[in-house]
């Protein structure tokens, strides 16, 4: 009778064994598009002997059955830590390529509409000009193509002011991310922390801590560890920002203005815990890092560039314009004007049509050598070709090294699939692997069911 109810414990086991497996499976199959989810598989172990054998009893060897150990969360801690690398590099690059793209656009070269064609046609005016120094048209011309090269420059100029606009309001935003992020990873973490004190299962909250933690490094370029407790901790340019249950706050501490825009430093960060302030010394990467770098290096260093070919297209032109004469006989009359402090976005044209300086002699007297000095001795096109070719280079590396570290990102992530992604095929095996056991199963309780059945009331005294 013993060996009977035995089997009928093991059948038992049997039961909730698979019934549990067959739970993780349909977990895993309702998961199967949730972001960050990692696949559970059951382990079990054989419930054999008695740690302790009874002293006056027999142990026959057959088993007791099975049980499950754990529900294991498939996920591999390196290939965790290397994600988090490859997709902080992969957002600071698509970035920066993206804004450097917007600017390319709004640069126009080459094009009609660009500022190279602007100072081309204003060359061939003043060569014009020379050949019909008294005329109006001529003249007026002169002023047209002048004012169309100051237009293309002011655009440009335009368009790095907007892009650093847009660069500053991104960076407030990914900001105000991380901070948001950060409060929901040390959440996080204390019920995983609590969880684990009460012996719950913390599989998802796990999967809820490495999407934060992902988030994090996307956006900081931050670095996740994970502790004995479950929990993870995350440093940002090497100081604290999540640990535990605690979180900072990462703040734009120069650079820009509440309001979105230029306080006239270079952007730092500092991480506050309460009224402790921790400047950051070493870059940031990830999203903000990559709106720092431009704010601080890139857009300002093409601004610069531009500012340098505005000015001096001016100074050349007005020190040739300076030493010539108009129709009236004036001399030392400037032909553009501009602010010093931004030239390209000031440019503008002082004179009027007949202040045009086209003559080297004076009285009034109808000569063009003085435009034909100025149609020849050209504009700074070799300095701007320059600015424009080395961006347009700047461009087309950070592009590829967008497609490189794309490569990288999807290698790792692949391999992260590949042990923690839902596979619906395996899902269903393991399913119906699971069912058919958990039947074999419930055929045993029927057959010793029908063997009690028998001993009980069908043996006796006849």
């Amino acid at each position: 009778m013993s060996g009977t109810l035995s089997s009928l414990n093991t059948a038992l086991s049997a039961l909730r064994y698979n019934r549990v497996a067959m739970d993780v499976a349909s977990h895993n199959i309702a998961n199967v598009a949730t972001e960050g989810y990692n696949r559970r598989r059951v382990d079990g172990e054989s419930m054999g002997a008695p740690v302790v054998p009874a002293r006056w009893s027999t142990y026959e060897g057959a088993g007791s059955g099975v049980r499950t150990s754990s529900i294991v969360r498939m996920n591999d801690v390196l290939l965790d830590n290397r994600a988090r690398t490859e997709h902080s590099s992969l957002s600071y690059l698509q970035l920066r390529a993206t804004a450097l793209a917007r600017m390319e656009s709004g640069v126009g070269e080459p094009g009609d509409s660009g500022v190279s064609a602007a100072m081309a046609d204003f060359r061939s005016s003043w060569q014009d000009l020379a050949n019909d120094p008294g005329g109006n048209a001529a003249r007026g011309q002169v002023l047209a193509r002048a004012e169309s090269l100051a237009g293309a420059l002011a655009a440009q100029a335009a368009n790095v002011s907007a892009e650093m606009t847009t660069q500053r309001l991104t960076l407030q935003g990914s900001v105000a991310e991380v901070d948001t992020v950060a409060t929901e990873l040390a959440a996080t973490n204390r019920a995983i922390a609590t969880a684990a004190l009460d012996g719950v299962d913390v599989s998802d909250l796990a999967d809820t801590r490495d999407v934060l933690g992902l988030r994090l490094a996307e956006l900081t370029g931050g670095v996740g560890l994970l502790q004995p407790d479950g929990t993870m901790t995350v440093s940002v340019a090497g100081v604290s920002l999540v640990s535990g249950s605690t979180a900072g706050t990462l703040r734009i501490a120069t650079g820009v203005t509440a309001s979105g825009g230029p306080d006239g430093s270079p952007v730092t960060f500092a991480i506050d815990h309460g009224a402790t302030s921790t400047t950051l010394t070493a870059d940031v990467r990830g999203e903000v890092g990559a709106s720092a770098d431009l704010l601080n290096t890139t857009l300002p260093a093409y601004a610069a560039g531009l500012g340098a070919v505005a000015r001096d297209l001016a100074d050349t032109v007005n020190a040739v314009h300076a030493a010539g004469y108009d129709l009236d006989g004036t001399t030392g009359t400037a032909f553009f004007s501009y602010d010093p402090a931004d030239p390209a976005a000031t440019l503008t044209v002082a004179v009027t049509a007949r202040q045009v300086a086209a003559s080297s002699l004076p009285g009034g007297v109808l000569d063009g050598s003085n435009a034909d000095v100025i149609g020849t001795a050209g504009t700074p096109e070799g300095s701007y070709q320059r600015l424009v070719n080395g961006f347009g280079t700047e461009v087309a590396s950070a592009q590829r090294l967008v497609r490189t570290q794309s490569l990288l990102t999807t290698q790792v992530d692949s391999a992260r699939e590949q042990l923690s992604g839902v596979n619906l095929d395996e899902e269903t095996v393991a399913m119906l692997t699971a069912q058919r056991a958990y039947e074999a199963a419930a055929r045993v309780m029927s057959v010793m069911d029908s063997v009690l059945d028998t001993l009980i009331n069908r043996t006796g005294i006849g």
